[in-house]
């Protein structure tokens, strides 16, 4: 199959899979002027179990981006970072954002939409829908085919690494049609009125309510798992509510059911517990349940959201799911620019690099398409410095954690090394991300980042 790729076209770099880390490694690579063959299977061989269409870069949970926050919130850094160094996919988030306080979300169908046409234009990609089986044997190539790697090509994997894949399960939440919820009862606002706009629908709930829905939780009839599944662990970051409400009957209400800062303006007092929405599409039609990620059947799920106060008549856009996401040991199995110990013409990006996140997956994606790029040219680049978002998570992916014990992880500021001296706890995470820039900074000159072409 390798042989017939090189014949149809003389691409320069193979990257197999157009998710997020796909599309910003191909993006990268174009515009450093290398010729890219970017192969997506959705849309021309088969559809994965968790997507739904056959846009590259389909946001498939959350349509949030997280924190936008560059100055106390290491993702909101990491958001920086990228558009600092000619980001496409936050380029793409940032021309499709819709309200949520000061986090970034998108219109999910815009954003795709908007990195499809503009990978799909760019006159050093070739986008071809095609399913790749195996691992080439040669020829510069990134693997960016995210947690639902087709089978053909995890067993190809397998075999050249010798190691048996980690998996965990990831869940999706439902998306709920913003003129079936009753704003007699649920109200706008964002937690203790937190940036200029109240960006979030509220359903609240008393004791009562709330102890009866948690109760529904923990009854519910969920999906079964098969035989292999069952010993598959959960991701703390992404973790199904009725598995949170297992562990306790207030994890709820100090997680994504928290009701502190968010006063019912029918009685001017937090509620016992609340139910969050947040804006999913730039029209502001559908509504995002915040954190209800679920493995519950899709008639339990309609039946028990259903009571909660404001959802009574609520009509489902899409119900949640869960789905298998697979990783390889990356500390164990990666050098420091993400290429494969045991076959370095190959690289992987991305979420199957045991990352966690839409964000993380560009970066590392980004990462993964400017080492090439600079492979390809005869110029050596270092890692960009640890002390900056970008570096800190390639490190932790690349040998920062113990291979041993390795799980999917977010950005956050403990990859990070610690700031020199003493400060405030307030202040810390501003020293962190001073020292973060200017270090990013003096690596963009080093590597002569000025060259590279703007999106």
């Amino acid at each position: 199959m390798n042989a017939q790729l090189q014949a149809k076209s003389p691409h320069q770099v193979h990257i197999v899979g157009g998710g997020l880390a796909g599309s910003e490694a191909a993006w990268q690579l174009a515009q450093a002027g290398v010729r890219v063959r970017l192969s997506e299977m959705r849309g021309g061989v088969e559809m994965t179990p968790a997507h739904q269409t056959d846009a590259l870069a389909e946001l498939v949970c959350s349509n949030s981006f997280r924190s936008d926050d560059a100055e106390n919130n290491a993702v909101g850094l990491l958001h920086a970072e990228m558009r600092a160094l000619g980001s496409l996919i936050m380029a793409a988030a940032d021309a499709h954002r819709v309200p949520a306080g000061t986090a970034l979300a998108v219109d999910r169908e815009g954003f795709a939409a908007e990195v499809t046409r503009r990978l799909a234009a760019h006159p050093m990609i070739e986008l071809v829908r095609e399913r790749v089986d195996a691992l080439p044997e040669s020829g510069p190539t990134i693997v960016a085919t995210g947690p639902l790697t087709a089978a053909p090509l995890a067993e190809s994997i397998r075999r050249a690494t010798a190691s048996d894949a980690l998996a965990f399960f990831d869940a999706i939440a439902p998306i709920v049609h913003r003129d079936t919820i009753d704003m007699d009862i649920a109200w706008m606002a964002s937690r203790w009125d937190k940036g200029e706009t109240k960006d979030y629908i509220n359903c609240p709930m008393d004791k009562a309510q709330y102890l009866a829905f948690h109760q529904g939780l923990i009854d519910g009839e969920k999906t079964e798992f098969r035989e292999w599944e069952k010993s598959t662990p959960y991701f703390e970051g992404c973790m199904p509510i009725e598995v949170m409400a297992a562990r306790g009957v207030d994890t709820l209400r100090y997680g994504p059911m928290k009701p502190v800062g968010l006063d019912d303006p029918r009685t001017g007092r937090w509620p016992y517990a609340v139910v969050q929405l947040r804006q999913d599409n730039a029209l502001g039609t559908l509504w995002n349940m915040v954190g209800f990620q679920t493995k519950l059947k899709h008639a339990e799920q309609v039946r028990l959201f259903r009571t909660i106060p404001g959802l009574e008549q609520a009509e489902f856009a899409r119900l949640g799911g869960l789905h298998r996401n697979t990783f390889i040991n990356s500390p164990q199995l990666l050098d420091a620019t993400l290429r494969l110990k045991a076959a370095p013409h190959i690289r992987f990006a991305g979420q199957i690099t045991g990352c966690e996140g839409y964000v993380e997956s560009a970066a590392v994606g980004l990462l993964a398409g400017r080492f090439a790029a600079a492979e390809l040219s005869g110029r050596a680049i270092g890692a960009p410095p640890p002390t900056t978002a970008l570096g800190a998570l390639l490190g932790h992916i690349t040998g920062g954690a113990d291979a041993k014990s390795y799980q999917p992880m977010n950005v956050n500021f403990g990859l990070f090394p610690p700031v020199e001296g003493r400060a405030r706890k307030a202040d810390r995470k501003k020293l962190y991300t001073d020292r973060a820039r200017r270090d990013l900074g003096q690596w963009q000159a080093a590597i002569g980042n000025e060259a590279m072409e703007r999106v």
